[in-house]
């Protein structure tokens, strides 16, 4: 499995994505306003700041606006800050947790000098932040491979001259919707999900359904040799009818849903137990 270029890991328990960008690990500002003050409003915040303090103000420039994706399977610009920009904007958060967070960035930068010497600990650490947030084994195995093939399809988009960010979006939701019949919007609104990944808070049978519809997808781009957006989108179409044909199937034989409103957000362990029950 190829190394991500995006990534989420863990403060307290609280999500920060980041995005490998410039041969180095930038990560989402509104997220770690988020996770240092809880706001609620993490860009206005962010806005105030550079309003209330000159020399961050005329840092603007360097704060890059990168792709990052959403709870809802969309990229979207958001502005990142590499290790040492990041500190610069600790130091100005009147937060009990500054200190915490600056010891917390310094481990990430450790663990980044041993990733580059062995890049398989990248899916080892990827492992422990799962079984931290409590999920089980099995799950993660399901996650983890999730992961490699949703980075397969991607960058089959992108040598297919496929928009990351809104075409990529679209096609998602074409997956999805074929699939379950409901879009990666729609099918967070029904977990409770706000920012949060909806692949993390997916059941077993959801991964696995949500994978076959990638790497069919992947598999029929590849055979239809497609280019640009629409024909991707036709396969996309396929790939996700394939999945939900075999889903429908599966519902009819259990008399199960696959698709649940469950969700990991308290007591990710109980839950992994329950919906694995559940789908037994």
């Amino acid at each position: 499995m190829a190394s991500p270029s995006t990534a989420i890991v863990l403060f307290e328990d609280r999500e920060v994505r980041r995005v490998w960008h410039n041969d180095e690990w930038y990560y989402s500002i509104n997220d770690v306003i988020e996770s240092l003050m809880k706001s609620d409003n993490p860009t206005s915040y962010w806005g105030k700041m550079k309003r209330r303090e000159p020399s961050l103000a005329e840092l603007g420039p360097k704060w890059p606006k990168l792709k990052l994706m959403g709870k809802d399977g969309k990229s979207r610009f958001t502005e990142c800050a590499n290790f040492e920009q990041l500190l610069r904007i600790v130091q100005s958060i009147p937060s009990p947790k500054a200190e915490p967070f600056k010891q917390w960035l310094a481990q990430l930068g450790k663990e980044r000098l041993e990733e580059l010497e062995d890049p398989e600990l990248i899916i080892e650490r990827l492992r422990e932040t799962y079984r931290r947030k409590g999920h089980d084994e099995e799950w993660i195995e399901l996650r983890i491979q999730s992961v490699g093939i949703r980075q397969e399809l991607t960058d089959e988009w992108k040598e297919r001259d496929v928009e990351e960010g809104r075409e990529f979006g679209i096609l998602t939701a074409t997956i999805s919707k074929g699939t379950f019949g409901i879009t990666p919007g729609q099918h967070s609104k029904l977990k409770g999900l706000k920012r949060q990944n909806l692949r993390d808070h997916m059941n077993n049978l959801e991964l696995v359904f949500t994978s076959l519809g990638e790497v069919v997808t992947t598999e029929i781009t590849r055979e239809n040799d497609a280019q640009g957006f629409q024909e991707c989108n036709t396969a996309a179409k396929e790939g996700g009818e394939f999945a939900g044909e075999t889903r429908q199937r599966l519902e009819a034989r259990t008399g199960k849903k696959v698709v649940t409103s469950e969700n990991f957000l308290d007591n990710p362990m109980k839950k992994t137990k329950k919906l694995r029950d559940k789908n037994d």
